[in-house]
């Protein structure tokens, strides 16, 4: 698929099979969803922009980096929490906006009911993150949301991805590249991602 990479390691699998588990407790799910999320991290920032500066070491000056550009990691309410953890401790500088979708249930589209982003949107490098790509709407929404604030430079970063919601994804915004851990097999009829991992909020939060 273009402009999407899956993750395909040994111990992203070895995490993916904890998390799909459903005799997993909260606890190792939560640790299993920040493992995940760090390793999501490193290949959602492998194109981040960097400049050279001067550090001195012990022994002597040399060449260094610093962030050409600020990372700004936007989690979908409430489920895209669940990631955060991972993609900070990763890259601990990064700011951190919000933003809530629900969908409405007379017009079927997703609806903002809340959102707070930094500053820095428009030049920053943004992943918006989601564990679960299902149909892609609120996906979309919430990209389209913050390419209205003015962003530039977005990345998508999910643990499990449907087809469906992948092909929406690409319809919608080819220009931005999807980072997940897998993609599964298909949408139920409910919009559950097969096999998935059922819902990732509720498992992370110990809702249901």
């Amino acid at each position: 698929m273009k402009n999407v990479l899956v993750v395909d390691h040994p111990i992203v699998h070895l995490y993916l099979t904890v998390l799909r588990d459903k005799t997993t407790n909260t606890a190792s799910f939560r640790r299993a969803m920040a493992h995940i999320g760090n390793i999501l991290a490193y290949h959602a920032l492998s194109e981040l922009p960097l400049k050279e500066t001067t550090v001195e070491t012990p022994i002597q000056s040399t060449k260094g980096y610093q962030t050409a550009s600020e990372v700004i990691v936007v989690p979908i309410l409430r489920a895209g929490l669940s990631l955060v953890d991972g993609i900070i401790d990763f890259i601990p500088e990064a700011k951190v906006g919000h933003v809530g979708v629900y969908r409405d249930e007379t017009t079927h589209e997703p609806v903002n009911y809340y959102d707070n982003l930094p500053s820095g949107i428009k030049k920053g490098y943004n992943l918006v993150v989601d564990p679960m790509l299902a149909t892609g709407g609120s996906a979309s929404h919430a990209i389209n949301f913050l390419k209205e604030s003015g962003a530039e430079n977005i990345r998508f970063v999910s643990l499990i991805a449907a087809p469906e919601g992948v092909e929406r994804m690409q319809n919608d915004h080819p220009d931005v590249p999807i980072i997940t851990a897998a993609i599964d097999e298909k949408l139920n009829d409910q919009a559950y991602i097969i096999p998935g991992l059922g819902d990732a909020g509720d498992r992370y939060f110990g809702t249901s």
